[in-house]
C-alpha cells in the first residue's frame, strides 16, 4: 500500500531542475506588469485569463507556448525579471523546494535598455535576495532546513520569429537570405558565449545551456557549434528531446549535443516515430537507447501536467511512460515545466505520481533524489556531496517520522 502522504510531500526538501522563468510568473503580477506597461492582455482579470490563455487542456505543444508572448512582453525591464526570479523563488521556499534551476531565453528580453547580459544579471539578482533571506533562518543555521540554491540555464530557441523580440527581429533583418537554421545557430553560438563570460568573469551562478521551442522540425543539430563551445568550457547541458519528437531527438541530443541531461524525454519509447528507414530492428533501437540513457546517469526532467496538456494521446498519469521509466531504472527528476502556463507546482507534480503510479517508497525516494544528484549544482563536486547528503539526512528523517511503517507480511 502506497503511503505517502501530501504532507509528507511538502515537507521534505524538493528540487525543480525544469523550471522555466516566464512561464512561471504568477498570475496577478503579470496583470499588474502588464497593466504598468500598457500590454494588451486578452483579459485584465484572473479568470478570463485562465480561460482564453493558460488553460487546462491545449491542442499542442505550439498552442501551449502561445501564452508566452503575454509573459516575455511583461519581462523588458531587469527591474521586471529580478522582482519575477525573486517571487519564483518564494513560491518554490513556500513548498518546500529548496534547489531550482532557472531557465529561460535572455534573447527574448533584449531590447534598447537591456542586453542578454543584463537580463541574467537581473535574474541572479532576484534569486539571490531570495536565498540570503531563507538562509538566514535559524531553522538553516540548525542544520533541521536545507539551505536554498539555485542555477540559471541559459535557453537558446530552436525556432523564433520577429514577433518575439526585438533581438531576433533585428537578427532576421541582418540576415535575410541565410537559411533560417543558420541564423538559428548565430543566435544560441552568441548566447552561450555570453552566458560562459558571465560565470567566468563576474562569478554569476550560470550552470548550464539549453534548446527550448518547437521540437519537430528544428533538429538540435542546427545548434551543434553553440553546444560543443559549452563543451568544451565546461559548462553542463541539457535539451529539450523527445517532448514533441520521438527517441531520434533524444539521441542526436547524446551524440551531438553532448547533452548531460534530457528535458521531458518523454517519447524515449516511441519505437513508431522512428523516422530512420536505416534502423533494422526498431525496438532493439529503443531498447539500446534507453539502456544507454541509464547507465550513464542522464537525468529526465519529467514534466508530467505538461506533458498531459501538450500531449492528447497521453489522456491520464498512468498512461505517461513515466512507469516504464520508473521500471528502466532511469535517472528522473519529477518538475513543473512552467508554474504558470501548467498551473502546478513541484509538489502537486509529486503527488499526482504518488496517487496515480504503484510507485514503492524506495522508487519515490530516488525520484527525489535524483533532483539533487542530477543537479548542475554551482559549487565543487565537494560541497554538491555534502548538499545531498544534507538533502538524504531530512528526507530520512522525516520519512521515519511522518510516514507509517510498511506492512511486513
Amino acid at each position: 500500500m502506497n503511503t505517502i502522504t501530501r504532507e509528507f510531500i511538502t515537507r521534505i526538501p524538493k528540487t525543480d531542475l525544469h523550471l522555466h522563468l516566464d512561464g512561471s510568473l504568477r498570475l496577478p503580477t503579470l496583470i499588474e506588469l502588464a497593466q504598468a506597461g500598457g500590454v494588451n492582455l486578452p483579459s485584465f482579470t484572473e479568470a478570463g485569463l485562465r480561460e482564453t490563455v493558460f488553460k487546462a487542456h491545449y491542442q499542442s505543444l505550439p498552442d501551449y507556448l502561445q501564452g508566452f508572448r503575454y509573459t516575455c512582453a511583461v519581462l523588458q525591464s531587469a527591474e521586471n525579471l529580478e522582482r519575477v526570479a525573486y517571487e519564483l523563488a518564494q513560491d518554490n521556499l513556500a513548498e518546500g523546494v529548496r534547489y531550482i534551476e532557472v531557465r529561460f531565453a535572455p534573447q527574448l528580453h533584449i531590447n534598447a535598455q537591456l542586453d542578454a547580459k543584463g537580463v541574467m544579471r537581473a535574474v541572479c539578482r532576484g534569486l539571490e535576495r531570495a536565498k540570503q533571506e531563507h538562509n538566514r533562518l535559524d531553522a538553516v543555521s540548525a542544520g533541521d532546513d536545507l539551505p536554498f540554491e539555485f542555477g540559471v540555464i541559459a535557453c537558446a530557441l530552436r525556432s523564433f520569429n520577429e514577433h518575439f523580440g526585438a533581438y531576433y527581429a533585428q537578427l532576421l533583418h541582418v540576415l535575410p537570405r541565410a537559411p533560417r537554421k543558420d541564423v538559428f545557430s548565430v543566435a544560441s553560438l552568441e548566447l552561450v558565449r555570453e552566458a560562459v563570460e558571465l560565470r567566468d568573469e563576474e562569478g554569476l551562478p550560470i550552470v548550464g545551456f539549453d534548446l527550448a521551442g518547437e521540437e519537430a522540425g528544428y533538429p538540435a543539430a542546427a545548434h551543434s557549434a553553440a553546444y560543443q563551445y559549452a563543451h568544451e568550457n565546461f559548462l553542463k547541458k541539457t535539451v529539450h528531446a523527445g517532448e514533441a519528437y520521438g527517441p531520434e531527438s533524444i539521441f542526436q541530443a547524446i551524440t551531438v549535443c553532448h547533452t548531460n541531461r534530457i528535458g521531458h524525454g518523454t517519447w524515449l519509447f516511441g519505437v513508431s516515430m522512428l523516422q530512420d528507414k536505416s534502423i533494422r530492428n526498431p525496438e532493439r533501437y529503443v531498447e539500446q537507447l534507453a539502456e544507454y540513457v541509464a547507465s550513464q546517469r542522464i537525468t529526465l526532467e519529467v514534466c508530467l501536467t505538461s506533458n498531459l496538456q501538450t500531449t492528447p494521446v497521453i489522456e491520464e498519469v498512468r498512461h505517461h511512460p513515466l512507469q516504464r521509466m520508473i521500471e528502466h531504472d532511469l535517472s528522473l527528476s519529477i518538475c513543473t515545466d512552467n508554474r504558470l502556463v501548467s498551473d502546478t507546482s513541484v509538489s502537486r507534480e509529486l503527488a499526482l505520481v504518488a496517487e496515480n503510479l504503484p510507485v514503492t517508497r524506495r522508487q519515490f525516494r530516488n525520484l527525489i533524489l535524483a533532483g539533487f544528484k542530477g543537479s548542475f549544482y554551482p559549487g565543487s563536486y565537494s560541497q554538491k556531496r555534502a548538499y545531498v547528503r544534507q538533502a538524504i539526512n531530512i528526507y530520512d528523517k522525516l520519512e521515519e517520522h511522518l510516514l507509517v511503517p510498511p506492512t511486513v507480511p
